[in-house]
């Protein structure tokens, strides 16, 4: 009879990776949630799987042909695409029991039915904050939420980058001013890809919507403004007058401003008119953050202001600001330029040999482990029955800081030798967890 093996294979896409990648993956989600909490934000988790009509209703055009969905039962069902939209109907569905405004964060895998590229998953991590407000939310809240990404970042290691700052209403006041309302959204999208796709391709676009000659030079001038924060500002206040526009500068002064009181460097922040942001709830700020060094990694970290967003499940206002770090992605590129090692093998501090299958041994080791994980020092014992060889080897592989041998010598003189693997020194310590942590924590 045949032996029928599968081949194992893991759909492309989907992001696996070996113990050394995992636990550096894990150190870099760790970072960020720590981050968020310093900050104050709640922890929630929302479902991967969703009703569709839930999950769909403000989605359209790319985002909706990307969304991942099937029947069950009766049930039209999808996979969550974002953490936003969730948060919104979680808001919305609890408004009474939540202290407003409501900060959360969460961490959790996404999906999306793109087609895989490198360092582009269909599933991959999202590591988002959003404060939400109740009828208002004061900009502040927007201002605060960069001084979360230029914490996030400079504790990841990195300090030359740049918070790209825009506003979706000085950019929707333009379209009114040059008579392209009714395109304002695709002109958001096609303005969105500068960065990928250069100028004359993003020229080329606007024509085949049917924008004008003189309307594209109108966008391309104002996208082009250079200069200062304050000569950026002060020439964008001659360009259109209407309410829609002045309230998006004004918002775009208030932000600059508070960003500066909140201590972000002015290096790691500028007004760019290219950010659009291609998702279609977001109303206010917007902002994407760059490597400076490696712009090739693309935006690192995005988000911005959606004023109704939980519109669809409630009648009541509920605005908020919100920033997303798409932390599969990032964790790939940067591994992939080598601006990250994962070079930890192990998340032991300390192996415990037991010298022989014996229950004495066996008990003492495992009493000693246990003791030592109460005091917070991540212990394993050996517990295959191998030669001490075979036993060293594995501690060596895996780079395991610092073994302990107990047999019964030393059970007789309560007595052991703790081995420092990296330089071979061995010292003395009594049998008892509290100075074998010491020793080891010196």
């Amino acid at each position: 009879m045949e032996n029928n093996i599968i081949e194992p294979r893991t759909l492309a896409g989907f992001m696996e990776l070996l113990p050394s990648e995992q636990i550096l993956f894990n150190q870099m989600k760790d970072t960020i949630e720590g981050v968020y909490k310093s900050y104050g934000f709640l922890p929630l988790d929302t479902p991967i799987i969703e009703l569709s009509e839930i999950l769909l209703a403000k989605a359209g055009g790319e985002t909706e042909k990307q969304i991942y969905r099937f029947t069950k039962g009766d049930n039209d069902l999808s996979l969550r695409f974002d953490l936003t939209v969730p948060l919104a109907k979680y808001v919305a569905k609890n408004y009474g029991n939540l202290s407003f405004p409501f900060r959360r964060y969460q961490i959790g895998k996404v999906y999306r039915g793109e087609k895989p590229q490198k360092g582009r998953y269909r599933e991959f991590y999202q590591c988002d904050i959003d404060v939400i407000g109740d009828g208002e939310l004061d900009i502040s809240n927007d201002a605060e939420l960069l001084n979360v990404i230029y914490t996030i970042f400079t504790k990841l290691g990195f300090n030359d980058f740049t918070i790209r700052i825009n506003n979706r209403k000085i950019l929707n006041g333009l379209f009114e001013e040059i008579g392209q309302k009714e395109n304002a959204e695709e002109i958001l999208r096609i303005i969105d890809k500068i960065e990928k796709i250069g100028k004359e391709a993003v020229i080329k676009e606007f024509k085949e919507l049917g924008v004008s000659e003189n309307a594209i030079n109108k966008i391309n001038s104002f996208i082009e403004i250079t200069g200062t924060t304050e000569e950026k500002l002060a020439k964008l206040e001659t360009i259109a007058q209407n309410e829609t526009y002045q309230s998006g500068i004004n918002e775009l002064k208030e932000v600059i401003k508070k960003v500066g009181l909140f201590g972000v460097p002015q290096q790691n922040y500028e007004i760019d008119l290219t950010i659009a942001r291609g998702l279609d709830y977001y109303t206010g700020t917007v902002c994407e953050t760059f490597l400076n060094k490696y712009k090739e990694l693309g935006s690192v970290c995005s988000g911005g202001r959606y004023e109704n967003l939980a519109g669809n499940y409630t009648n009541k206002k509920l605005p908020g600001v919100g920033v997303s770090i798409g932390l599969s992605r990032l964790f790939y590129k940067l591994n992939e330029l080598g601006l990250i090692n994962a070079s930890q093998k192990s998340i032991s501090k300390l192996l415990i040999i037991p010298m022989a299958e014996n229950d004495t041994i066996l008990k003492k080791a495992t009493e000693l482990a246990n003791n030592l994980r109460a005091l917070n020092i991540n212990t394993e014992v050996y517990l295959s029955n191998k030669k001490l060889k075979a036993k060293m080897k594995y501690a060596d592989k895996l780079e395991i800081p610092y073994i302990i041998v107990i047999g019964e010598d030393e059970i007789n003189t309560k007595t052991i030798k703790i081995k420092n693997m990296a330089t071979g020194e061995e010292q003395e310590a009594e049998l008892d967890a509290a100075i074998v942590a010491k020793k080891i924590e010196l």
